[in-house]
């Protein structure tokens, strides 16, 4: 999935199916003067369904088509017929994506696993055709009731990515790096800060066939929380990650100063994230020789499993991938 095609925000415009009309009609026959009512109920408009596809990545799918308008619902007839309901529209949307009124932001919902399909405008309640409205004292109603009338609304949908593994680190930290080299994917890599503008994902072939999503989330500045940089379009990605990987390389001047910027921002963007279980990889390995490496090791943070790795000489890859593992499954 290329950078162009992630898209995590998109506003679109539905409008579900209004009610079919109930029908007014009188019972008509060969030999039979003054038939009762016989009009049937109007069919129910269509409803707007947002359903959660699990093969979808982004949302870019909606970046063209960003107005949906479900059948109106048909009307009632003669012989207690009744009206045929509007066809539904889906809206297809990755899984982790929340839905807000566009005009309130107030979140409705949000499409993850267990939840897959949600209705997002109810189509309208077909009529009463007059054969419901008979009596013993009004035999021959000749009244019906409307349809209900459709609903309609703009919304935002976010794309909050579901992912294993989160990358967390500064810009240049080698976080597209290392997702190139473990998965598939082919993030933009090149020698400058910010290199990545929004998220990628990859599939990590694990043994035996297993596999694990990461997720490269945009470097991290000081400031981010507040909305500096990218801000909040990408911290609120790290939200939805299982294990948030933290990457500072090995050449960083104060490894524990980065790692508790990186803390910071995360614990003001969302206290919550610090309840995540934590990894921290030293990239950039290769740049360091034995005794260089035990002088690293002093400085590292306490209180969480630090692994030394290097994407370019392929170093310590299976064992950061045997760790993660272990601390998905357990």
């Amino acid at each position: 999935m290329t950078e162009e095609n992630f898209v995590d925000y998109v506003k679109v415009y539905a409008s579900s199916g209004n009610g079919g009309r109930g029908s007014t009609h009188l019972h008509r026959e060969k030999y039979v003067e003054k038939g009762g009512p016989d009009g049937g109920d109007g069919g129910r408009g269509g409803h707007i369904i947002v359903r959660g596809n699990k093969n979808m990545w982004t949302l870019f799918p909606l970046k063209f088509k960003k107005h949906f308008k479900a059948e109106h619902g048909g009307d009632g007839s003669k012989q207690r017929s009744t009206g045929k309901d509007g066809k539904d529209v889906y809206i297809e949307v990755p899984m982790g994506t929340i839905i807000r009124d566009g005009e309130t932001k107030e979140i409705l919902f949000e499409i993850t696993h267990e939840n897959p399909e949600q209705h997002l405008l109810e189509g309208g309640m077909g009529g009463l055709g007059n054969w419901n409205f008979r009596s013993s004292t009004h035999q021959t109603p000749r009244f019906a009731q409307p349809g209900i009338d459709m609903k309609e609304g703009w919304f935002q949908l976010e794309l909050k990515v579901l992912a294993d593994v989160g990358l967390v680190g500064f810009p240049n930290a080698g976080k597209s790096t290392l997702l190139s080299v473990v998965t598939a994917a082919k993030p933009k890599i090149a020698d400058y800060p910010f290199t990545t503008l929004k998220p990628n994902l990859g599939i990590v072939e694990y043994r035996d066939f297993k596999t694990f999503v990461m997720a490269d989330i945009p470097g991290i500045i000081e400031g981010a929380a507040e909305g500096k940089g990218l801000g909040h379009r990408f911290l609120r990605h790290i939200e939805r990650n299982s294990i948030l990987l933290f990457l500072i390389p090995a050449d960083s001047d104060d490894i524990q100063k980065e790692y508790t910027i990186l803390l910071n921002e995360l614990k003001q963007h969302n206290p919550e994230l610090l309840d995540k279980n934590r990894l921290l990889a030293i990239s950039k390995s290769d740049l360091l020789d034995d005794e260089l490496k035990e002088e690293t090791i002093k400085e590292l943070p306490r209180g969480i499993k630090t692994l030394f790795i290097s994407s370019v000489a392929q170093q310590g890859l299976m064992e950061l991938k045997d760790t993660l593992w272990k601390i998905l499954n357990d």
